[in-house]
């Protein structure tokens, strides 16, 4: 930190100074922020161990009372199952109805994941996170080897994701007639309630994946249809504290359900259909 502080220190244009100073004081506050968020945590598993306020108190060298200040300041703990900085959500695209790629159209995403960041950032923002979304080319390329990423995208949109699934022993895509989930330790298909009888019902596909440098994961979300993504967000924003306490950061997998109206394409509710299989022993 004395380094840091000394180089920027040093920076001779004064403008430049400043600047520097800002962006590392940024750095810092983040540093900052998500030791609050461990600090937190850990004095959540303390109590859940069966330690009381005033036995974590004696420990900490603290008061009681602070005990029960330090245990609701800072971030709630499952912020880390996003990350911990800005992230980065990717949507997958596609090319301009109606348009063929000499026609140079645009490359656009579906309003249902549209609405799926809008979910997210404000999820995200209720735990001090900001979020910015990309569109992943119809060519389907997109840079998985990053942090705090979340990706939303079909298989058939991106032979990297659909590459990366494969690796994959207890859920998949598969398509027959149509494209479905199959639970590979049970064998149980889930069809989308679209695609048997038309019914506003879809499932989508949960998971922690590994990132193809080995260096980490990102999060992934997609949907038998693109509305099956936003009951997996659905499922996030009332279940995340409990699936985090589950899997924390672990690699996983899940098939969620959900049930929507069909005429504002809200989803009215959404649960997990399977265990959440752990990819790590």
């Amino acid at each position: 930190m004395h380094d840091d502080i000394g180089e920027v220190s040093r920076i001779p244009d004064p403008v430049d100074r400043a600047k520097a100073a800002i962006d590392l004081m940024a750095t810092y506050q983040g540093w900052v922020l998500e030791l609050s968020r461990v600090r937190r945590e850990a004095i959540e598993e303390a109590q859940a161990s069966g330690m009381t306020q005033a036995e974590i108190a004696t420990r900490l060298g603290v008061s009681r009372g602070r005990v029960g200040q330090l245990a609701s300041a800072g971030p709630p703990p499952e912020r880390a199952f996003f990350g911990t900085e800005l992230v980065t959500v990717s949507l997958g695209g596609k090319y301009e109805s109606g348009k063929t790629p000499d026609q140079n159209p645009s490359e656009v995403v579906t309003r249902e994941d549209l609405a799926n960041f809008e979910h997210l950032r404000k999820l995200l923002g209720g735990m001090k996170l900001d979020a910015q979304y990309e569109v992943i080319p119809p060519t389907g390329i997109v840079n998985l080897n990053r942090d705090n990423h979340v990706v939303i995208c079909g298989p058939r949109l991106s032979p990297i994701v659909a590459q990366v699934l494969e690796g994959d022993d207890n859920v998949r895509f598969e398509k027959d007639a149509a494209w479905h989930l199959l639970d590979q330790r049970t064998g149980k298909t889930y069809r989308s309630p679209q695609d048997e009888d038309g019914s506003a019902g879809d499932f989508g596909y949960l998971g922690r994946l590994p990132r193809l440098d080995g260096r980490g994961t990102f999060l992934y979300i997609a949907g038998i249809h693109a509305i099956g993504a936003n009951g997996v967000v659905h499922y996030l924003e009332h279940n995340l504290a409990e699936l985090y306490r589950e899997v924390r950061t672990k690699r996983f997998s899940a098939v969620i359900s959900c049930r929507y109206n069909p005429e504002t394409l809200q989803v009215t509710e959404s649960r997990r259909v399977t265990p959440l299989y752990r990819h790590e022993s």
